[in-house]
């Protein structure tokens, strides 16, 4: 498959793509390099980012739901403060268990039933976002932003909340 003039594949080099837009509905991506690429946009439905590292990734926009981040690299917080960007993305159902989303902004974002089981979203800005039958075991919550966050029959069993502000705006003392 080609989009663009980049060739998507497994393993495949798209560092700095520019793929805003672009249809990768099922697209099969594990181990790809997608560092620093323009994921704007992008219908990512059903794709497979196994292991993937979308470390600076911008996926403003991006349609991820049913998508597999499985093990993916999202570690975003370098030394420019450039911050992986899923705002508004649709990552219904999303595997991102073990995910590294610090500082990421997730305002918006739309988690229904995601498995976000061990994630670590330091720092994470979450607000308005929908978590409805999330599962948040054993993620680290510290000092994230749920303000207006849906979390009906979320799932937070071990979670760390310390620091966290709650949707009703209270800020969570113990983990």
């Amino acid at each position: 498959m080609e989009v663009n003039g980049y060739k998507i594949a497994p393993r495949a080099n798209l560092e700095d793509a520019k793929l805003a837009g672009a249809d990768l509905t099922g697209a099969n991506l594990t181990g790809a390099n997608l560092t620093s690429a323009d994921l704007t946009g992008a219908n990512l439905t059903g794709a497979d980012l196994t292991g993937s590292d979308l470390t600076y990734a911008n996926l403003t926009g991006a349609d991820l739901s049913g998508a597999n981040l499985t093990d993916v690299h999202l570690e975003t917080a370098g030394p420019d403060h450039t911050d992986l960007n899923l705002t508004r993305a649709n990552l219904t159902g999303a595997n991102l268990a073990n995910a590294k989303l610090w500082l990421a902004d997730l305002i918006g974002a739309n988690l229904t039933d995601a498995n976000l089981t061990g994630a670590d979203l330091t720092g994470a800005n979450l607000t308005g976002a929908n978590l409805t039958g999330a599962n948040l075991t054993e993620a680290d919550l510290t000092i994230v932003n749920l303000t207006g966050a849906n979390l009906t029959d979320t799932n937070l069993a071990d979670a760390n909340s310390s620091g966290a502000t709650m949707p009703d705006e209270t800020i969570q003392e113990w983990n």
